[in-house]
């Protein structure tokens, strides 16, 4: 089933709502920072960024989703952005699926689990551990954004290799935005820089490093966290919530044929392909994308909290 990439956007007055800094923590211990808008009685969103990004990634989607009635939480993963770094450089999918189920847990009811990339694994993966195990999901729903089950080798390893470069850092904002839009060409360079601050972190030396911790990218491709993604198939196959799954259609980490088998697995599972977009989808068209996120929960989630409440 297929969702319409080009839904009426959400009105401006939804990005004036303000967010409120919150704390969890992962399931080894670890201060997890996160921020949310709306009211904590309302159905819960929990938003979980891609592989390098912080929390800030998904500020408008976050304001807008709370103007529709919803309570929506941007999570920094552990390593990233305000959450604490782990000691032993824990960074395999496996601890990223125990947070995700551990924060996940410490809603009253199932949240609604949204995930770009490295996020979108994390869910995955929790919502297949809890199959496996014949638990309860650990999530109402579930709204993959460029990642399924599949993904192009060549995107991740460009993807890696973007991470990986510039390990001074930079002099100033300047030269960060000059990277970003060597790597993402199609995408127009802002005018007004300032907010990629909140990405990078300034180090004793005075130059500005990206807000992550570089034992992150270590192995990312193989080891354990290969092995573990062997699981993403019986973790599709095992969906039984509401799904979404969101492409970038100029993405070159899932390709269409790959989103296509996820939806085989997922028979279920509704597709949405933003044009204009790639890996980053959120970013590139956050209008098309928090449009298509709003629709789908409106219409395939809403009811059924209504209904449990």
């Amino acid at each position: 089933m297929s969702l319409d990439q080009s839904a009426e956007s959400p009105t401006t007055e939804a990005f004036s709502i303000e967010s409120a800094s919150i704390e969890f923590r992962g399931s080894s211990g670890l201060s997890l920072a996160a921020d949310a808008w709306g009211a904590p009685t309302d159905p819960p969103v929990l938003l979980l960024h891609g592989g390098g990004q912080t929390r800030h990634a998904w500020a408008g989607t976050g304001a807008a989703l709370a103007a529709k009635g919803w309570y929506a939480i941007s999570l920094d993963l552990r390593g990233h952005g305000d959450s604490e770094w782990d000691p032993d450089g824990d960074y395999g999918h496996a601890a990223f699926a125990s947070d995700t189920a551990s924060v996940a847990s410490s809603f009253e009811r199932p949240p609604v689990l949204v995930g770009a990339s490295l996020g979108g694994l994390s869910s995955l993966l929790a919502l297949g551990r809890s199959a496996r195990a014949g638990a309860p999901p650990p999530a109402s729903a579930l709204v993959l954004v460029d990642i399924a089950t599949r993904m192009e080798v060549d995107g991740a390893r460009r993807i890696l290799a973007f991470m990986s470069s510039n390990p001074d850092g930079f002099a100033n904002l300047e030269e960060a935005a000059d990277a970003i839009a060597t790597y993402n060409p199609h995408r127009n360079r802002p005018k007004n820089i300032s907010g990629l601050a909140k990405n990078l972190r300034v180090r004793d030396d005075g130059r500005y490093r990206w807000h992550w911790d570089p034992a992150f990218i270590e192995d990312r491709l193989g080891g354990e966290n290969g092995r573990e993604l062997d699981n993403l198939d019986d973790a599709a196959r095992s969906l039984a919530i509401p799904t979404l799954l969101v492409r970038g259609r100029m993405s070159d980490l899932l390709s269409e044929e790959g989103a296509q088998e996820f939806m085989r697995q997922v028979p279920h599972a509704h597709f949405c392909d933003v044009s204009d977009a790639g890996h980053m989808v959120a970013g590139d068209r956050n209008d098309k994308f928090t449009a298509a996120v709003i629709d789908f929960l409106q219409r395939e989630v809403r009811e059924r909290f209504d209904a449990a409440s």
